[in-house]
């Protein structure tokens, strides 16, 4: 089998509500879409929904970096993805998020050839319900709150808490979204490094009243030697996400003590290929991991659904990114179920498709 052509396409997606984090400000999800055609007909899907803010990527960069990756991905054997990986990272260094959408779309591509469904090809099985949490933007205590209680009523289990403005604000917040939901949910927070090193002690000290069930990088990704001390001090959780982009950034915070769990995004690891090498040392170290994503569409959260079933250590799930947009342009892949349960199909590859009506008028590159 060779890649025939490959075709990449923008498709802005408007958000329900702006989302807002410490790191910025989004009212669009600007996705990028990925799909290898190959000689034999068999058609790979793949999504890339750059973040600036962590990656340094927008979807103008992806358009640029995406025709170079094209051109020299076209001919090669889209089943030899380990070749593929190595020649994408000679063409050019990082740019991890469009890099994910040429592997995710080379892995949909040779499960479909096996005639499995992804998890099933990369050795997994269903064992477990899946269970999206539900992002809380940062902002207004009083609209923070209003948020929280809706997606208690919506049914949720988990409410994951945007903090990072302001520690003793962020408490504040914390306090007062306790009390509004009550303390049969569960919340998780996510700092995105908005807090400075003591400044995240006295937080997460005074967070500990509010039983949170962890704090995802409560510090710049760059002092990571401060996390080890701050994880012995804090009596919440830490997980580390900006601070661990692949395997090497892993192995790095495991030896060293630095978090208790690691948050995967295919975005930052630039695909499944370097996410399952996370997954191997989480796995060595019997560390539990998170899969999440950036704004991303149900195609790349479809494929971090698949990776859940592969491994007992994937026991977190921030899957409510397609939720965030008021249209959905994948046909097919996971489904929503009730209390933020995710459903996968068990069709060959990721089970899905992109909606040719997004498609049709998007601005798109063409490479054969």
């Amino acid at each position: 089998m060779k890649i025939r052509s490959i075709e990449l396409y923008h498709v802005p997606r408007k958000l329900r509500k702006p989302f807002v984090t410490s790191l910025g400000y989004n009212e669009y999800a600007q996705s990028v879409y990925v799909k290898i055609i190959t000689d034999s007909e068999l058609v790979g899907y793949g999504e890339s929904t750059p973040s600036p803010y962590i990656n340094g990527e927008t979807h103008e960069t992806c358009f640029v970096v995406g025709k170079l990756l094209a051109q020299g991905l076209i001919g090669k054997d889209p089943l030899d993805i380990s070749s593929n990986f190595e020649l994408m990272s000679k063409l050019i260094y990082a740019n991890n998020s469009i890099k994910s959408a040429f592997d995710i779309a080379q892995y949909d591509l040779i499960s479909k050839s096996e005639d499995l469904p992804l998890y099933k090809y990369l050795g997994g099985k269903i064992a477990k319900k899946i269970y999206t949490d539900y992002t809380v933007s940062v902002g207004r205590v009083e609209e923070m709150i209003e948020d929280a209680i809706k997606v208690k009523e919506s049914g949720y289990k988990i409410i994951k808490v945007k903090l990072g403005k302001g520690g003793e604000k962020d408490v504040e917040r914390i306090k007062k979204i306790r009390e509004a939901v009550g303390a049969d949910i569960k919340i998780r927070v996510d700092a995105n490094q908005g807090w400075e090193v003591d400044e995240a002690e006295r937080t997460l000290t005074a967070l500990k009243e509010y039983d949170i069930q962890y704090c995802e990088e409560p510090i710049k990704r760059y002092k990571f030697d401060f996390l080890p001390e701050l994880r012995r001090q804090s009596p919440v959780k830490i997980m580390a996400d900006e601070s661990v982009l692949d395997h090497y950034d892993a192995h790095r915070l495991i030896k060293t003590g630095a978090c208790d769990y690691i948050n995967i995004k295919l975005g930052k690891s630039s695909g499944i290929f370097k996410a399952l090498k996370i997954i191997k040392a989480a796995e060595n170290a019997k560390m539990k991991l998170q899969l999440g994503g950036f704004l991303e569409s149900r195609l790349l959260f479809t494929a971090n659904a698949h990776l859940a079933h592969t491994s007992e250590y994937c026991a977190f799930y921030d899957f409510d990114s397609p939720l965030f947009a008021l249209e959905n342009p994948i046909v097919g892949g996971m489904e929503y179920g009730e209390n933020g349960e995710v459903i996968l199909n068990d069709k060959p590859g990721l089970g899905l498709s992109i909606d040719e009506k997004y498609l049709k008028n998007a601005n798109k590159i063409i490479v054969q």
